[in-house]
């Protein structure tokens, strides 16, 4: 079994590709890098789903598919116009309880 977190595997495997992976092909290449045996690599999916969702070096798109944030860093840094509109209204509430 290789000494790199699950995450990490999943990380140099995504740098080295181009684009966005399916999160199924994503784990079946770092549970083949982790040399899993079939029953194990069933049992640490669910597991290994979490670490990348918690990972802030993973994004979650559509459709299952996984990519690195860095090859994402403009969409995540786009802020919804209507957010701040609401923020602004919070503001002013918060003002009056003062």
């Amino acid at each position: 079994m290789s000494s790199k977190s699950l995450s990490d595997i999943a990380y140099d495997r995504l740098k080295q590709k181009d684009e966005e992976v399916l999160f199924n092909e994503l784990w079946n290449e770092v549970s083949s890098a982790a040399k899993f045996p079939e029953n194990v690599a069933k049992r640490k999916v669910a597991s290994f789903y979490n670490a990348i969702m918690l990972d802030s070096r993973f994004i979650s798109l559509e459709g299952n598919k996984w990519d690195l944030r860095e090859r994402h860093a403009e969409i995540t840094l786009t802020i919804d116009p209507d957010l701040l509109e609401d923020y602004d209204d919070y503001e002013e509430d918060y003002e009056d309880e003062e």
